[in-house]
């Protein structure tokens, strides 16, 4: 049985948190970081070679006769079974691969993780969702391939090779002591500088546009200013359709992970700010400043008290405490939630094609002080990680698959997958014009506006198109990369054909209020854009000791558990004594060493842009 946990992702954060999420993020300390963290190729770490040659035939092409069943270990996943679908279909017709995902999102966390490394094998593909523990451990457990033994990767990742050579170099310097590859960067890019997001940037926020034009647009200077407003908002429509009670906010607690309230740092995101995983410090993009998020002016801290404010006001959703993201992702479905830091959930979620026609939907409403962050191509790749394992099955076959996901013709398939909705297959979801150029069909726009009612057609995978998109979670290369084949970005909303498009009236709306056709448009003609250059020092990069790293985690924790409490305080009073207590606690447990770290990662990343400046 397959277990589906969320409806879009990505950290960035993720990325963003995604990252970043989540992040993830998600972007995603120790000795002055002079510990040598990665380990030099050794026997054990590359056994898995020796099969490199078999299967192969005369000419150089491996056999895929036979069929090939990878188990893929994600630390960012939110699926966990057989990869099913149209993404299944493709990766089976064309090496006859079939995928199994183990994702210790859903189930265990870093105990999960831990509990996998003891047992010395990962499985055969390895998703780590930064470089900063998990993988230098593994690299120094021996459970990772190194790419280089037996000309795996000049042989079979000739694509990344060739198009790549930073992200390479990087892998060498940074984690294989120079010579050796153990894994490939996340989002990729050749493009060396400029902001790399799509049409919409990675926050907003957003608001139901349709509700904040019926109360007069007004103007908001400053975050604080949303409450009053998205009150007035609730009070014009205080419940959805079915009668339920509508909310501006609804949180969710699935992506904190081990250290701190993942939606207390968009607002930094959105001032020109985003944090260095796992440590203390908020970092500006484009200049070199940093504060502590736990400072009195950090906007983490804001984000906590402007949520207890909502709350006192009605507006937080009483279930964020216990739910879950997909709950969250079913409020915005149904038209219960107001407000939205990602346009890729409140937009992506509650924009159907029979609201966005009546002028109903979610839409970016800036305010005036904001900064946005955006995160800068980068040729080294970001801190998400690809492996293949120390004990994979047929590594030459998992490396030619590898590879094809960095080429053209994999990422015009499946660019996006953890950020942003993938491409998908060409002659369903797009294809080509007369004159060489990608569009979107009448299908595809159906898939990419409600990805879980859209059944794909059994010729092409069959299930709907959201779980038959790529399940691992990972952005092999940045979807604004334009795609060498066509001159066109590989993201499907900044083809020119989708650009031309016949716009829904809540489009059309939007454009004509703003001024400009695209959010990234409206930040990048006012100049509104803080873009982070992301670089690389040529050297290893620092790392916690293990004592930091276990009090690094107890901080964390208390941090975590903090936060929600001061978020649904009673009241100020109990606010402040909680704040008092949180800092009281992470105080006796050696914040002053964590700042310290964190302070030599923010120089380290400082010196990482010069490279690309």
């Amino acid at each position: 049985m397959r277990v589906k946990k969320i409806s879009l992702l990505m950290l960035a954060a993720i990325l963003v948190f995604v990252l970043s999420s989540c992040s993830g993020g998600k972007g995603n300390s120790a000795n002055s970081g002079k510990e040598n963290n990665a380990a030099k190729p050794t026997t054990a770490a590359t056994n898995g070679a020796d099969n490199t040659a078999e299967g192969t035939a005369a000419d150089g092409t491996l056999d895929h006769t036979k069929p090939l069943k990878l188990t893929v270990f994600s630390t960012t996943a939110n699926y966990a079974g057989p990869q099913t679908g149209w993404f299944a279909k493709i990766i089976k017709d064309k090496f006859n691969i079939e995928l199994e995902i183990v994702a210790s999102n859903l189930t265990g966390g870093d105990t999960k993780i831990s509990a996998l490394m003891a047992s010395g094998d990962l499985g055969d593909i390895i998703i780590f969702g930064d470089d900063k523990n998990h993988y230098p451990n593994a690299i120094k457990g021996k459970l990772l391939l190194d790419w280089t033994q037996d000309g795996l990767l000049d042989t079979y990742g000739k694509d990344i090779a060739a198009s790549f050579p930073k992200a390479v170099e990087k892998a060498k310097v940074a984690f294989g002591g120079g010579s050796s590859v153990f894994g490939m960067g996340n989002s990729v890019a050749t493009n060396p500088t400029g902001p790399s997001e799509g049409k919409d940037m990675t926050w907003g926020p957003d608001l139901r546009w349709d509700l904040y034009q019926q109360i007069g647009a007004p103007e908001i200077t400053k975050i604080e200013d949303y409450l009053p407003v998205l009150k007035k908002m609730q009070d014009l429509e205080p419940k959805n359709e079915q009668g339920k009670k509508n909310y501006a906010f609804s949180l969710w607690s699935d992506w904190d992970g081990n250290y701190k309230m993942t939606l207390a740092k968009q607002f930094a995101n959105m001032l020109g700010y985003d944090e260095i995983p796992d440590t203390a410090l908020y970092v500006k993009a484009d200049e070199e400043k940093y504060y502590d998020f736990l400072s009195d002016d950090s906007w983490y801290m804001k984000s906590l008290k402007l949520y207890f404010d909502a709350n006192q006001m009605g507006l937080l959703d009483p279930d964020s405490l216990t739910q879950k993201f997909d709950d969250v992702v079913a409020k915005y479905k149904d038209g219960r939630l107001l407000f939205s830091w990602f346009p890729w959930l409140g937009a992506a979620n509650y924009n159907t094609p029979e609201r966005t026609a009546e002028g109903k939907g979610f839409a970016l409403v800036p305010f005036k002080d904001e900064l946005m962050y955006s995160t800068g191509f980068n040729v080294y790749g970001g801190n998400g990680i690809i492996s293949i394992g120390a004990k994979a099955k047929e590594p030459a076959r998992i490396m030619e698959f590898i590879n094809w996901m960095y080429t053209p013709e994999g990422a015009m398939i499946s660019a996006g997958s953890g950020t942003a909705v993938p491409n998908g297959p060409q002659g369903l979801t797009w294809d080509l014009d007369s004159s060489g150029k990608p569009l979107v069909t009448d299908f595809g726009w159906q898939a990419f506006t409600d990805q879980q009612n859209t059944q794909v057609p059994a010729e092409y995978g069959g299930g709907d198109y959201y779980y038959g998109s790529n399940q691992m979670n990972f952005s092999f290369v940045v979807p604004a990369m334009v795609n060498p084949d066509n001159n066109e970005p590989y993201d499907h909303n900044l083809w020119t054909t989708t650009l031309q498009r016949n716009p829904s009236k809540l489009d059309s709306d939007w454009r004509a209020k703003m001024g400009v056709l695209t959010p990234k448009e409206y930040f990048e003609k006012n100049n509104l854009l803080a873009v982070a250059p992301q670089g690389f020092t040529g050297k290893e990069p620092l790392m916690m000791d293990k004592t930091l790293e276990q009090k690094n985690k107890q901080i964390g924790t208390v941090i975590q558990q903090f936060s929600w409490k001061m978020v649904f305080a009673k009241d100020q009073a109990q606010y402040d004594k909680l704040n008092k207590q949180m800092h009281d606690k992470v105080n006796g447990l050696g914040y002053a060493d964590v700042i310290d770290f964190s302070v030599k990662k923010a120089e380290e990343l400082f010196e990482a842009r010069k490279s690309v400046q």
